[in-house]
């Protein structure tokens, strides 16, 4: 009986062993997979902290350099025809552009489509600040004026200085012709672009037409 009874309790003995590291192993299985959870969530945050903190960098970056290329192209972005005319200026006939799409450039009597006017004068602007001194001889040419620059220069195509009229960029206001010593040409070469004029006619390097 003594012999039974020891081994009944020495089974009674392992089961409770057995039990108590099925309860700690499960306890221990429990704690890991929190543990592994818990590891997981914050790896799970932190890439996430990173990737919103890396997307609003670059969003940060693009309106920068958004803003940036705003302030030095001035006049936005227009639709054009065929020929590179703002609808809004081709409605109204090349040296027959009205007063009131118009505007002068800051500090002078000369006059452009308004989106280069307001270019220019930012332009001129830049150019004071870099010590270069750049002047205005001709801008906005009425139709009658084209006329008259015709007669007095000749027709560009035949050697002279004038373009057909009613064909001219200064017609539409796009136009401009500069007063430049040769700092302030390299400048407009350097430059002229980054607020929408380039050097566009060959034998006249003063002239600079405005590109929307």
């Amino acid at each position: 009986m003594q012999g039974i009874t020891g081994v009944t309790a020495r089974m009674a003995e392992i089961q409770t062993r057995m039990v108590a590291l099925a309860t700690g192993n499960a306890v221990g299985s429990t704690t890991a997979t929190s543990s592994s959870s818990s590891a997981a969530t914050a790896t799970t945050k932190t890439s996430g902290t990173a990737f919103a903190s890396a997307l609003a960098d670059a969003v940060a970056a693009t309106d920068g350099t958004a803003a940036t290329a705003g302030a030095k192209k001035a006049g936005g972005s227009h639709t054009v025809n065929s020929k590179g005319v703002p609808t809004e200026l081709a409605a109204y006939g090349n040296g027959k552009i009205p007063a009131n799409a118009l505007e002068k450039v800051a500090g002078t009597n000369h006059k452009l489509w308004a989106p280069a006017a307001q270019s220019l004068t930012n332009m001129l602007a830049a150019a004071k600040r870099d010590g270069v001194t750049i002047g205005i001889t001709d801008s906005y040419r009425s139709y009658d004026e084209q006329v008259d620059v015709a007669r007095r220069k000749g027709l560009y195509s035949q050697g002279g200085l004038a373009a057909k009229p009613g064909t001219s960029d200064h017609g539409w206001g796009m136009a401009v012709d500069l007063d430049l010593n040769s700092k302030a040409q390299a400048w407009m070469r350097k430059h002229g672009k980054e607020y929408g004029f380039e050097e566009d006619t060959p034998r006249e390097p003063w002239h600079w037409g405005f590109k929307p």
